[in-house]
């Protein structure tokens, strides 16, 4: 362990190893990392842990600089774990450079298979038998942790002391159609506030979106900027400032050249920024087997519902003079081809949609019997986790009590962290 700090704060570096198959617990094993933080005055104390399982999935735990967000309030009576679930950060990272040490399509695939909720939660309780000496812990899931986190109420609340969710908490069984066929109408409504605040940027987008449907836009690296991945930038519309971010970036979009009026190159690489999944692949690779479970392959089901919705259709917007919609927290087949990162998976990826046998994730009969402390924050009309799937979850868990708010949006703990956590430490404490 390696132990160094930071103002009012002591880390140290965590390192664990766990089965690749969980089933399989003599076979392959791969490597964890947790970062464990406690205030400066209270490294030596018997405080009780709280794990943090980040939002995505394949976004490694937040590196804090400092207390930061909801970490403040969390190392004033806990010691914090922020843990990088597998496949992400310091944990076996999975990427288009260490998949092909698996070896073929297939083989990727296979690997890929266990990234996912029911493997990170079988993680959490290996970590945990190490780290605590088998005391119950706390979680707190952001988003995709959330997911993780139902999950561990439903296969080991016998290690939780309690549960806090913010923008996470899933439809037990609904199937990946039924998610993106409630989220579309979700985005439409986003970008029509967008549009309402900044109505100069109907035609910019429009403008960028004709641009890119004329020849082929290659970003620096060789992403392709194609008017499909272009409306993917609509991902950011679901935070706080995404509105603002996404309005910036598009008015500087064009610069006059000697040769006309190009794609400027601080647009380029502010798009590039936004839309590659260089740093993530395993949310393009797994996002749609997250809901996976009952049988059915998810089958690109963004793809196929986005049919049901052509408003959002490119070159249709563009033959009308309507406004361009911008798409959310989608992955589509084409995003294979566009981003470099993603173009070695493409072929793990099909197999991966084309997959039946993913087993459930939720027990429904073990939830609504749950005897552990849980508080959830429910974002009002949140881009990226229904709001009407979250409440009848809500009602499915035993106790589970539920923060309804409009004041944040989906990262609201990120923002305003303190102020989140408080309340939800206090509902799961029932203070409140």
């Amino acid at each position: 362990m390696t132990s160094y700090r930071q103002p009012g704060l002591v880390l140290t570096d965590r390192h664990f190893t766990v089965p690749l198959d969980h089933a399989d617990p003599s076979g392959e094993r791969i490597a964890l990392y947790g970062r464990e933080i406690v205030a400066g005055g209270r490294a030596g104390a018997d405080l009780p842990w709280l794990v943090y399982l980040e939002g995505g999935p394949g976004f490694g735990a937040r590196r804090f600089p400092g207390k930061q967000a909801w970490l403040g309030r969390a190392v004033q009576e806990f010691r914090v774990l922020l843990l990088d679930q597998r496949g992400t950060g310091l944990s076996s990272p999975v990427n288009r450079q260490t998949l092909p040490l698996r070896g073929g399509p297939e083989e990727q695939a296979r690997y890929l298979s266990h990234f996912r909720a029911d493997s990170i939660v079988r993680d959490c309780e290996a970590v945990r038998a190490q780290l605590t000496g088998g005391a119950r812990w706390t979680v707190l899931g952001q988003s995709f942790g959330g997911f993780c986190a139902t999950r561990y109420l439903s296969t080991a609340p016998e290690g939780l002391k309690a549960v806090l969710i913010t923008g996470g908490l899933p439809s037990l069984d609904a199937r990946a159609e039924d998610v993106y066929r409630a989220a579309y109408p979700r985005i439409q409504r986003r970008n029509d506030a967008h549009y309402a605040r900044y109505p100069q940027d109907v035609e910019r987008a429009r403008r960028i979106a004709a641009h890119l449907a004329t020849g082929r836009t290659v970003l620096p690296g060789g992403y392709v900027l194609t008017p499909e991945a272009f409306q993917s930038l609509g991902i950011q519309l679901g935070t706080g400032d995404g509105s603002h971010q996404l309005h910036y970036l598009l008015e500087n979009a064009f610069v006059r050249t000697a040769d006309g009026d190009e794609l400027s190159d601080a647009f380029r690489q502010a798009a590039l920024t936004a839309l590659s999944y260089a740093a993530h692949p395993l949310y393009a690779v797994l996002h749609e087997a997250i809901y996976a479970q009952g049988g059915a392959p998810t089958a690109w089901a963004a793809e196929r519902v986005r049919a049901e919705f052509p408003q959002f259709d490119a070159e249709k917007a563009l033959a009308g003079d309507g406004p361009l919609l911008f798409t959310g927290e989608s992955v589509h087949p084409w995003h294979f081809e566009t981003d470099p990162a993603l173009r070695p998976l493409r072929e793990a990826a099909e197999i991966l949609a084309a997959r039946t046998d993913w087993p459930a994730l939720y027990d429904a009969e073990r939830l609504a019997a749950n005897e552990v402390p849980v508080a959830a924050a429910v974002y009002h009309d949140d881009m990226y986790v229904d709001t009407a799937h979250s409440l009848a979850t809500a009602r499915a868990i035993r106790g589970l009590r539920t923060w309804v708010t409009d004041e944040y949006e989906h990262d609201g703990v990120r923002t305003s962290g303190s102020r989140v956590l408080d309340r939800l430490l206090a509902l799961a404490r029932d203070e409140v």
